[in-house]
């Protein structure tokens, strides 16, 4: 196994391909399932009327004041809420199982017994995390653009694939910090609640911060608004708040190498 290129990265690979594909074959399904209904529910106003009906409060948290049009539609519906949920989810399995998974079931001692370094295990674990993660979100943004006539989407190339980076920077840095939690901690339980806390924390205060003018500095705060407090389908994305998004999760994997030199391993 030490002479092998990347041994880890192509294991995990390897092994999670069924995996892979059924977030995949999910990730199509509310694809097909959300935007088709954009032209029969946004054309004729019924999609403003429904949005009228409801709080002011819960519209703008939802990021539902902008839904009437299809960049609106297919960031409330997608990028914002249901794809944003699944990568999440698939983030944090994977980041949490990566390093504390391994070590709770042993696979881990094994591994480092035949000769790859701890700050190497911890790097491809990362670069699995991150190709698959890569993956989903490119293989949403390619149905997404295929039904952008359809579906009388009407979105730009350029803002979709900025969206597309945005929200799979938004997994990676969850899955990264449950790789970290996991190389710091040794205990998939707290790799979890890491990665998990990450992105309901983001959510939550960009949720705040839509509530009142004297709360918006929580946009600083959360990783969530970084990359979608401007509307990355409609105006792309924000430069900034994408390279602090990514900048922090690649920290986050260096990091999760440190911690696994400098740890005892529980076993």
């Amino acid at each position: 196994m030490r002479d092998s290129f990347l041994p880890v990265f192509r294991r995990s690979v390897r092994e999670s391909w069924r995996g892979v594909l059924g977030w995949t074959i999910g990730l199509a399904a509310v694809l097909f399932l959300y935007l088709p209904l954009y032209p029969s529910l946004g054309g004729d106003g019924q999609l403003e009327e429904i949005i009228s009906a409801l709080p002011k409060e819960l519209v703008e948290t939802l990021g539902y004041d902008q839904i009437s049009s299809g960049a609106g539609y297919a960031q409330s519906t997608f990028f914002g809420l249901m794809g944003f949920l699944l990568l999440t989810i698939a983030a944090v399995i994977w980041g949490s199982a990566a390093i504390a998974g391994s070590e709770e079931n042993g696979r881990l001692e094994l591994d480092l017994a035949h000769g790859i370094g701890r700050g190497q295990y911890a790097l491809e674990s990362a670069l699995s995390v991150l190709v698959r993660l890569a993956w989903l979100g490119g293989f949403s943004g390619l149905v997404i653009w295929g039904l952008n006539s359809t579906a009388e989407l009407e979105l730009e190339a350029p803002h979709l694939v900025g969206a597309v980076a945005a929200l799979t920077g938004l997994a990676f840095l969850t899955g990264s910090a449950a790789l970290f939690a996991g190389a710091a901690a040794g205990r998939r339980a707290w790799a979890t609640g890491a990665g998990a806390g990450i992105a309901v924390l983001g959510y939550i205060l960009q949720a705040l911060a839509k509530q009142s003018d004297d709360l918006e500095w929580l946009n600083a705060l959360s990783p969530y608004a970084w990359v979608y407090h401007q509307p990355p389908l409609a105006d792309g994305v924000h430069a900034g708040g994408l390279a602090l998004t990514w900048g922090l999760a690649l920290a986050l994997c260096a990091a999760s190498a440190v911690a696994l030199r400098l740890r005892d391993l529980r076993g």
